[in-house]
C-alpha cells in the first residue's frame, strides 16, 4: 500500500499552471506523474487539461505531452506505443488523460478500438461530469438531476457507466478512483503501470466552478461522493471485483451517509425536488445491490 512517504519528492507537474483554483484534475495529474516518473508520454485531447498544460512554448509539465483532437486520445496513444515499439524504445509509459466528454462521448469509439486491440497504455478519464472547458454542457457522464448550461432544469438521463463498458472489453485492469483519495489513486496508477495491455482508470474529479461549490471544498465534496455511496471505489482484474479505500466498509447501507448531504454541497443540484432526491438515493442503493452481487457478498 502506497503511503505519503512513498511518493517521490520530485515534481513532474509544476505549480503556477493554468488550472482553476481547487482543480481536482491538476492535483491528480501531479499524483499520477509522481508514480509514473520521467519516462512518461502524456496524450491530452481538447479538454480542460489541454489548457492546464499551458500554451506553447511554456508548460508546467516536465514530461512530453502530445495534444490531439477531441476524439483521438486512444488512437494517438496507440500510435505512440507503435512508434516506440518500432524504434525499440522500452521502459516508457504512455498515458492518455482525457475528460468525460472526450471519453464517454466523443472519444469512445477510439477507446473501444484500442481496448479491442489491448494496446499497451494507461487511459485515465478525469470525470468532472460535464464539458467544463467549453461552458459546463451536459455529457453522458453528467448525473441525472444535475443542472448544466444545456440542461438548465436538470439532466433527465442517468450517468453512463464507462468503467463497466471497459470491463466488457475484458481488459487487464479497470478501476475507479476519486481525486479526494490521492493515495488510493496512486496505488491504482502504480498497479496499472506494471501490467501489460490497456489499463483503464475512471477518476471522479470534482469541479468547483462547474459543480458550483467553493474552491476550498474540493476534497470535502469528493469524500462526500464516496461516503454517501454515490461513487464506488473498486478494482476489476482477472474477472474479479474488489472494493478499495473507504468503499470497503460501505456495503452495509447503514454505514453510508444520506445522498442528500452530497447533493446539498453543490449548486448544480439546487432546488432539486425531494422526490428527485429520493429517486437518486434509490439509484445509489440499486447500484450497491448490483455491486454486492458482483462481489458475491
Amino acid at each position: 500500500m502506497i503511503t505519503l512517504k512513498d511518493l517521490p519528492v520530485e515534481e513532474y507537474y509544476l505549480p503556477g499552471n493554468a488550472a482553476c483554483s481547487g482543480c481536482a484534475s491538476a492535483l491528480s495529474t501531479r499524483i499520477a506523474l509522481k508514480i509514473l516518473g520521467p519516462k512518461t508520454i502524456v496524450v491530452i485531447p481538447a479538454c480542460c487539461a489541454s489548457v492546464i498544460q499551458g500554451y506553447y512554448p511554456k508548460s508546467p509539465s516536465k514530461v512530453p505531452i502530445m495534444n490531439t483532437a477531441f476524439a483521438a486520445t486512444a488512437a494517438t496513444a496507440s500510435g505512440i506505443v507503435a512508434g516506440l515499439e518500432v524504434k525499440g524504445r522500452k521502459g516508457i509509459t504512455v498515458m492518455g488523460w482525457a475528460g468525460d466528454g472526450g471519453t464517454a462521448d466523443i472519444g469512445i469509439q477510439a477507446l473501444s478500438g484500442a481496448a479491442e486491440r489491448n494496446e499497451d497504455f494507461i487511459y485515465i478519464c478525469y470525470d468532472n461530469e460535464a464539458y467544463m472547458n467549453t461552458g459546463t454542457q451536459s455529457s453522458s457522464a453528467t448525473p441525472r438531476g444535475a443542472k448544466t448550461t444545456t440542461a438548465v432544469m436538470g439532466k433527465g438521463e442517468r450517468k453512463k457507466d464507462v468503467p463497466e463498458i471497459m470491463i466488457a472489453h475484458d481488459l487487464p485492469y479497470v478501476a475507479t478512483a476519486c481525486a479526494a483519495y490521492p493515495l488510493d489513486f496512486a496505488e491504482k496508477v502504480s498497479k496499472a503501470m506494471k501490467l501489460k495491455g490497456l489499463k483503464y482508470i475512471h477518476l471522479l474529479s470534482p469541479c468547483p466552478p462547474g459543480w458550483r461549490f467553493p474552491t476550498e471544498k474540493m476534497v470535502e465534496v469528493g469524500k462526500a461522493a464516496v461516503m454517501t455511496g454515490a461513487w464506488i471505489l473498486y478494482e476489476w482484474e482477472g474477472g474479479k471485483y474488489t472494493l478499495t479505500g473507504p468503499s470497503k466498509g460501505l456495503i452495509d447501507k447503514a454505514k453510508r451517509r444520506p445522498l442528500k448531504e452530497y447533493l446539498a454541497m453543490q449548486g448544480r443540484f439546487s432546488k432539486i425536488p425531494e422526490a428527485e432526491v429520493e429517486a437518486l438515493q434509490r439509484d445509489v442503493d440499486s447500484k450497491w445491490e448490483a455491486m454486492k452481487k458482483k462481489l458475491g457478498a
